[in-house]
């Protein structure tokens, strides 16, 4: 199938028509205003990951895991060290994207001069032409029909080739016009194709980063923790003795009972037991040594 070019699509029949050009400048000013639209996206994202980079670097400097030990320490340890190097190519990917968007500024300004140099010389013709035209209707009106003859084929000859040149520079300009057109679309496609791959590389770059703490985890083994615990912060063996019954009146006790180990079930009252004979208004005082406790009798 035949390639369309510009130069043959965007003719009128009217000489003094402009269509096809504003219809070919409308779109160049799009497609202008695209390539600023790109540019743009690719500096807010670049300071996206500039922003999410230096977030991701204050967080892996935060206490993480400092009162741990053994091996979930260490892949504590390397859990914030990895996190500060995915936080480091973040701020790569930033810097890449910052300098695509600079390389797609430049080409924006380089077609921007081409269009401007292209867009006056077509502009300098028709106006020549537009001149040429109005001095042969000009001619026609002189009352000197020998001066006005001789005028007006000058006039025509001078406009004839002025239209040549017209004719050539509008498809030098098509020409001019398509091949940025060209230049616009491929570079565009080109920065939105490397910006993905950069994007790509980072979710690689980030898995093989957090990979290495995958196999910390891996080596982290729950019994040794539990023990090396235990190995470091152990106070005994031994728990406390059994507490026994002790009858307070009787000294009885358990036949196994050390002597180290009893302990009474109340406070031990100290002194001497009191003396049953001795008794106050008229009361006796009887021990009953069995039960453990004393009677009154009046």
């Amino acid at each position: 199938m035949k390639n369309l070019h510009f130069k043959d699509f965007f003719w009128n029949s009217d000489l003094t028509c402009t269509n096809g050009y504003d219809a070919i400048i409308q779109y160049l000013n799009e497609g202008k205003r695209t390539c600023k639209e790109v540019e743009d996206f690719m500096k807010a994202r670049a300071s996206i990951e500039e922003k999410y980079a230096k977030d991701l670097l204050g967080l892996s400097k935060k206490v993480c895991g400092h009162n741990e030990m053994n091996t979930l320490k260490r892949s504590l340890d390397i859990f914030k060290l990895q996190t500060e190097q995915v936080s480091l190519s973040h701020l790569q990917l930033a810097q890449s994207m910052k300098e695509e968007a600079k390389k797609l500024e430049e080409f924006r300004e380089k077609q921007k001069e081409a269009r401007k140099k292209s867009k006056k010389t077509y502009e300098q013709k028709c106006r020549d032409k537009e001149e040429a035209d109005q001095n042969v209707n000009r001619n026609t009106n002189t009352n000197n029909t020998k001066h006005m003859e001789k005028t007006y084929q000058q006039n025509v000859t001078t406009m004839g080739k002025l239209r040549e040149e017209w004719l050539k520079e509008h498809v030098k300009s098509c020409e001019v016009f398509e091949k940025l057109s060209i230049e616009r679309i491929n570079v565009l496609r080109n920065t939105i194709w490397t910006h993905l791959n950069q994007l790509s590389q980072q979710c690689v770059t980030t898995d093989e980063l957090y990979e290495e703490v995958r196999k910390s985890l891996e080596q982290c083994d729950i019994q040794e923790d539990v023990e090396h615990f235990i190995n470091l912060r152990r106070t005994g063996e031994k728990p406390p003795a059994t507490v026994l019954y002790e009858n307070f009146y009787s000294g009885q006790r358990s036949p196994t009972e050390a002597p180290s180990s009893r302990l009474p079930l109340f406070p031990i009252r100290r002194g001497p037991l009191p003396d049953p004979t001795n008794n106050r208004d008229g009361a006796q005082l009887s021990l009953d040594a069995d039960a453990g406790y004393s009677v009154i009798q009046y």
